[in-house]
């Protein structure tokens, strides 16, 4: 896989080439918090709506909103939680969105090691006692992530 350190920064390795301590905890913290978008492609769309076993006009009723031309899911207020967001837990795990399954390892997180510490404050998965994820591994997530669904 090439390098894709040229979408964050101009080095030639990145400060994480040896890897990061990362683990998900499924704590949901990453779900819930300031307002934000969780940006789904149509095939997302589909493959939630057959999941839950509506059709995707229904669950884009119930469960989109329409953002600048973007469709995301809705946040229940008062605290913007995921609007599939129970106890802490993703009631869609298995078929979430490519935003949701690549999280820490999007670009604003990776561009410096102070970035990655500012993730850290907001995601108790980000902990020097957690398994280290390999740079290959954290690439191609990352590649993932910036892949287009288009």
């Amino acid at each position: 896989m090439s390098n894709l350190l040229n979408v964050l920064s101009d080095d030639d390795e990145p400060w994480y080439k040896t890897g990061l301590e990362f683990q998900c905890t499924e704590c949901g913290g990453c779900c819930t918090g300031a307002p934000g978008y969780v940006w789904v492609s149509d095939n997302e769309i589909e493959q939630m709506a057959a999941f839950l076993d509506l059709s995707t006009e229904e669950f884009s009723k119930r469960y989109l909103r329409f953002v600048n031309d973007r469709m995301s899911l809705k946040e229940t207020h008062p605290h913007y939680d995921c609007v599939f967001l129970k106890d802490k837990k993703c009631t869609i795990y298995s078929v979430r969105p490519k935003q949701c399954r690549t999280f820490p390892w999007w670009p604003q997180n990776l561009k410096s090691k102070q970035d990655w510490e500012e993730a850290a404050k907001h995601c108790e998965g980000i902990r020097k006692q957690a398994a280290k994820v390999p740079f290959n591994a954290i690439e191609e997530q990352l590649a993932i992530h910036l892949k287009s669904d288009e």
